[in-house]
């Protein structure tokens, strides 16, 4: 089915299963219990988990195809979200627009730093996007701020011209929109009596993540792709050959730029605010922790890895020593306050000191991330020995 085997066929159909029936799967505790808490199927954080599994896509097609690492890819984050906040002001509020002209320009962007840094590799590689990002983010936050808004960063307002929309009737700054539909808005649909509710902004960014992983799926399996994997294996056996690796580089890395602007541009599709702090080495850091918890170098593994690491970000931070007590309650007075003291510096504000212990399990125990723990669980359930050399024999 368009043009992939079967095993990745059932690959991108597990994804729009995911993408379709979140709102679901997210919610699986009832509304008042206490672990409501821990539900995460509301409609701003769903779009946090679709557009950060996009920007960790494509970073993964850069990181785990050509082991280059780059920590800079903010950049094209911020730069993409700021070209689709310029669209919605001067062009129309229609996001489409701000989508599409965030991805072209976060490519454009992409191959003036990738041009300079792929002359250097490995740690010199890393380095030098990191100060593209850094030196993007202070021109961002002070010397550009007529275009970037500075630090209190850059949004729609009242007297946009907006080209194509005409002269503002309403008295209000209006919100991003598909069609006339705001992104905001929900639509029910009654399916054999069983009444369903899509947000729209959501399905849009879901649609757009099964597009931009379907595009990933043909790359990973394309002749391109598989220079990309050897260039990973030995860039300079390949280099003493006579090829020229670094249009291929350049190509690679001119894609992964343009993911994380398409990201941006979804950025302010849902909330038109484009700020500098999103070019910050940090937000670059964060992608790397995404695609090494998922897996570097597998499809799903980026997508798993962002809605993880967002989960905790939102859900897992906001547990506070008062839920706590009322989690243990049915113990004992002094047990209750000495379970709560040992759990809550690693929730609520310590839930980085979490998901760094988890890193490090990942790391030491699980190299492919979260793809490899479901293999594993995987070859349990059906039996099947993890002895490499029982594997070898089969």
């Amino acid at each position: 089915m368009l043009g992939l085997n079967k095993k990745d066929t059932s690959l991108l159909v597990a994804v729009a299963l995911l993408v379709a029936l979140a709102p679901i799967i997210l919610n699986p505790f009832p509304e008042g219990s206490a672990l409501a808490q821990f539900n995460a199927g509301y409609p701003d954080l769903m779009q946090r988990f679709v557009i950060f599994g996009i920007f960790a896509v494509g970073f993964n097609i850069l990181f785990g195809l050509t082991g280059y690492l780059s920590f800079g890819h903010a950049a094209f984050l911020g730069a993409g979200s700021y070209a689709g906040v310029w669209m919605l002001k001067l062009l129309t509020i229609n996001v489409i627009p701000a989508i599409l002209i965030s991805t072209v320009v976060a490519g454009l962007f992409s191959i003036l730093i990738g041009y300079i840094s792929l002359r250097r590799s490995g740690i010199y590689f890393s380095i030098l996007t990191l100060a593209f990002a850094q030196m993007s983010f202070a021109l961002a936050a002070s010397v550009l701020t007529p275009i970037t808004g500075g630090e209190t960063g850059l949004q729609t307002a009242l007297d946009d011209p907006r080209i194509l929309d005409g002269a503002n009737t309403t008295g209000n700054i209006p919100a991003p929109s598909l069609f006339g539909m705001e992104m905001s808005d929900s639509l029910q649909v009654n399916v054999a009596g069983w009444l369903w509710t899509f947000n729209v902004g959501y399905y849009l960014a879901g649609v757009i993540l099964l597009i931009a992983f379907y595009v990933a799926i043909r790359i990973f399996r394309s002749p391109f792709g598989l220079m990309l994997r050897a260039i990973k294996s030995n860039q300079q056996r390949l280099t003493y050959t006579g090829l020229n690796t670094r249009p291929y580089m350049l190509a690679c890395f001119v894609i992964s730029g343009m993911y994380a602007g398409l990201a941006g541009g979804l950025m302010v599709a849902m909330d038109p605010l484009a700020g500098a702090e999103r070019m910050q080495w940090t937000a670059s850091g964060e992608v790397v922790l995404m695609t090494i918890l998922g897996g570097i170098g597998t499809l799903i593994g980026p997508v798993l890895g962002a809605g993880l690491i967002k989960y905790f970000e939102n859900i897992f931070s906001k547990i506070n020593s008062n839920l706590l007590h009322e989690w243990f309650a049915f113990l004992p007075d002094g047990l209750e306050d000495f379970v709560v003291a040992i759990i809550y510096p690693f929730i609520g504000k310590g839930w980085h000191l979490t998901l760094g212990l988890m890193f490090m399990a990942v790391i030491i125990f699980l190299p492919g991330g979260l793809v490899e723990l479901g293999q594993k669980i995987a070859r349990k359930m059906s039996g099947k020995s993890d002895d490499k050399q029982t594997k070898s024999t089969e």
